[in-house]
């Protein structure tokens, strides 16, 4: 998929060393490399906000705070945690890292107990988690919904037979891997990740389970950008997110 970068402007001052002119048409994003990278917005850090939410009067460009009605007021303190690092791995480049998240022992403790919250007592046997990130948030959520946890890995990863779901990358294609005895036909699934962009790897996990019979019942992200409608490569599957770059 191609996407067309918007470069800051300089009059930026975290951004005063970027190059002022447009890139070419044909302009592409770097496939995945440790994290999700997306383009930048045209004059300041993107913010975040709770999805399919009203923003509060005084929240504008930061996260919104929650009404007890309408959100969960977790949620500002995890958008909060959550760093944005221009440049990098490139300029032209934004990067959303949750290694800060992870640091703050409040704001990761409040990403689980949403989830946890959300699918306890939904009758989910199996929560799969997508290479790396959603390593991290899978295994504490599937523990305290008394679900197993089952690793979507990169190829070549896992010792035993596998099942293989290729996917497409902006630079060409990639694989996903799953033991071929993790799961049983007629599992109820949930699928995880740290991060929801283009939707090509969520959309591979969806395939795989789903070829041996799995019934996957939502996939969760913690952040999402909607910019690059990763949404619309799940097709009808539903996708829960905390927060959303804007």
């Amino acid at each position: 998929m191609l996407q067309r970068a918007l470069i800051f402007s300089s009059s930026n001052p975290i951004c005063s060393q970027l190059p002022t002119t447009a890139p070419p048409d044909n302009t592409v994003f770097p496939k995945r490399n440790g994290g999700w990278i997306i383009p930048f917005s045209s004059y300041q850090l993107p913010a975040f906000r709770l999805r399919n939410y009203r923003p509060s009067d005084s929240a504008a460009n930061r996260p919104n705070m929650a009404s007890q009605d309408e959100q969960d007021p977790r949620i500002s303190n995890i958008s909060s945690a959550i760093r944005v690092i221009p440049d990098f791995p490139k300029p032209g480049i934004i990067f959303q890292d949750i290694t800060t998240l992870l640091l703050d022992t409040k704001a990761f403790r409040d990403t689980i107990d949403l989830f946890v919250e959300r699918y306890r007592g939904k009758d989910i046997s199996v929560v799969a988690g997508i290479e790396a990130r959603g390593f991290i948030f899978g295994p504490p959520i599937a523990l305290a919904i008394g679900a197993k946890f089952v690793p979507m890995r990169k190829p070549n990863k896992l010792p035993g037979e596998v099942l293989s779901e290729e996917y497409s990358l902006e630079y060409g294609k990639d694989t996903m891997e799953m033991h071929v005895d993790a799961v049983k036909a007629g599992e109820r699934a949930l699928i995880i990740d740290d991060l929801v962009a283009t939707g090509g790897t969520l959309s591979a996990a969806i395939r795989l389970l789903e070829r041996v019979g799995v019934h996957v019942v939502e996939c969760a992200c913690v952040i999402e950008l909607p910019e690059l409608k990763g949404r619309e490569w799940l097709g009808e599957k539903p996708l829960f997110v905390l927060v959303s770059s804007t």
